[in-house]
């Protein structure tokens, strides 16, 4: 009896795993740059490669997706951590933010790639060449730092202050 149920449960589920196959999420293949960080900040064209390299898979409107993105449910989890990261920060989208936003998210740049908790690990197990040295942390968050301080020394302080939103009901 036992041997059945296990038999039936292994049967439901390669039923289930080839079934979910044929249920894809909607890519990040936009590439909508209308509002993005280059068109309002200058940026250096070793920043500009190190945050594609390591930063632009999860972090704007265009995803370079590995073969394995199209085995499920990796895909639904890949899916997953390029919309958190979009909602935590798009480069693409970064000269639509408020200002107050542009200084705080420049701040936090600064603060995870010298810390080393951008990128995050789980991406950089797999994608190696998105690990950042030493000297590419410090370029990063020294660009970061200089945009941070130029913003502040151009808005008044008050418009600096992130808004909390309330929540919907």
């Amino acid at each position: 009896m036992k041997k059945k149920i296990i038999s039936y449960a292994l049967i439901v589920l390669a039923i289930t795993l080839v079934a979910i196959q044929f249920v894809h999420p909607a890519r990040n293949l936009s590439g909508e740059v209308t509002n993005d960080i280059c068109t309002k900040y200058p940026m250096p064209d070793t920043v500009k490669s190190i945050l594609k390299a390591s930063c632009a898979d999860c972090h704007s409107n265009h995803t370079e997706y590995p073969w394995y993105a199209n085995i499920q449910p990796v895909a639904w989890w890949l899916e997953d951590h390029i919309s958190e990261g979009k909602r935590e920060l798009n480069f693409n989208n970064f000269a639509a933010y408020r200002i107050g936003r542009q200084y705080h998210k420049l701040e936090k740049i600064a603060k995870e790639v010298n810390e080393g908790d951008m990128p995050i690990t789980s991406y950089t197990i797999i994608h190696s060449y998105a690990k950042l040295d030493e000297g590419q942390r410090k370029l990063v968050a020294d660009w970061a730092n200089s945009l941070h301080d130029s913003i502040k020394a151009t808005y008044p302080a008050d418009s600096l202050k992130v808004v909390k939103r309330k929540p919907a009901n």
